[in-house]
């Protein structure tokens, strides 16, 4: 055996157990989902311009968590009707201080004959912003907003902001709701995963260098966002475990159960930000068809090569 077949055998066996009871989970999951289908969506559709003649596009907008609105791109294969009803529908979010970018950032989904709704997520660097409630200081950035409260904290609201944006997108002229996929990379990855634990609409889940799992494991080893949480945790460390206690909520190692549909999974051997060991235990829980593309000279990156893989996914899960 060489050092690289070595190295897939620990991955494959990398399976910590979960921190988190499943009826713990599920019961804060259930209760807030039947909570959050009770809220409107208000969703507002207006027609951009676009230099594209090959694409249609619309800003829309729907109301989450904390009365926050978020913005989306909606975008069709021109020549598109209201009244089509019939196209897969890909879901998308960007990777931590990203925004949704402009709609041809997705051209590769409509060439595939695929609709687009591509999401801000709230507070960072899109037209989203964030009124979630702040009842005590944060570091810098986002994640440990609310974050020894979980009802309040910026991960429940980014949860629900997933949840509604699939349903944003079942109702929107031109989309097939029993086919909605949700991609995404790094943090848009960890998202996808949400997604695909939380929503019942979701037909398939491709999530690159994913975020979001063995969030305990991250929080003391990862070189990026969840240094936001570590950097709290050395001023308060009177907070640690109640700290990790609610991060548990939304890590997927503890959701995995809970996936019923395809996955698609990428890691970087290489990743000093969403690390192997976190992915791969999150990865070897889950129990619906799943498949993982190894990448060992890579580190936080999604190559052409996983691009398509992540196309020929979708075409075999969706159709065209």
């Amino acid at each position: 055996m060489n050092a690289i077949e070595a190295r897939k055998q620990e991955l494959e066996n990398c399976r910590p157990e979960p921190t988190l009871d499943r009826e713990t989970i599920d019961e804060f999951w259930n209760d807030l989902l039947a909570e959050d289908e009770e809220q409107p969506l208000d969703v507002s559709i207006t027609p951009e311009d676009t230099p594209y003649p090959g694409m249609k596009v619309s800003k829309v907008s729907y109301m989450s968590y904390g009365e926050t609105t978020i913005n989306a791109w909606y975008i069709q294969p021109a020549g598109d009707t209201e009244n089509t009803g019939d196209r897969p529908c890909v879901v998308t979010f960007p990777g931590y201080t990203g925004d949704r970018g402009y709609p041809e950032r997705y051209a590769h989904f409509l060439l595939l004959g695929y609709t687009v709704l591509a999401v801000d997520v709230r507070g960072q660097l899109g037209e989203t912003g964030n009124l979630l409630p702040q009842e005590h200081g944060i570091v810098r950035g986002w994640i440990t907003q609310g974050m020894l409260e979980k009802e309040e904290s910026y991960y429940v609201a980014l949860a629900i902001d997933t949840v509604r944006a699939i349903e944003t997108a079942a109702q929107l002229p031109g989309v097939d709701p029993a086919r909605i996929a949700i991609t995404g990379a790094s943090q848009g990855g960890g998202i996808a995963l949400l997604a695909g634990a939380l929503s019942s609409r979701v037909a398939a889940v491709a999530a690159d260098i994913p975020n979001l799992c063995r969030l305990d494991f991250g929080v003391l080893n990862s070189t990026s966002s969840l240094t936001e949480i570590a950097e709290y945790l050395k001023r308060y460390p009177e907070h640690l475990e109640r700290v990790l206690e609610n991060l548990a909520f939304f890590d997927i190692v503890n959701l995995a159960h809970r996936f019923t549909v395809p996955v698609l999974m990428s890691v970087g051997w290489k990743d000093t930000v969403c690390m192997p060991e976190t992915i791969y235990a999150a990865y070897n829980r889950i129990e619906s068809p799943k498949e993982i593309m190894d990448y060992p000279f890579s580190g936080h990156e999604v190559s052409e090569f996983q691009c398509r893989q992540t196309a020929l996914f979708f075409q075999e899960h969706l159709g065209s």
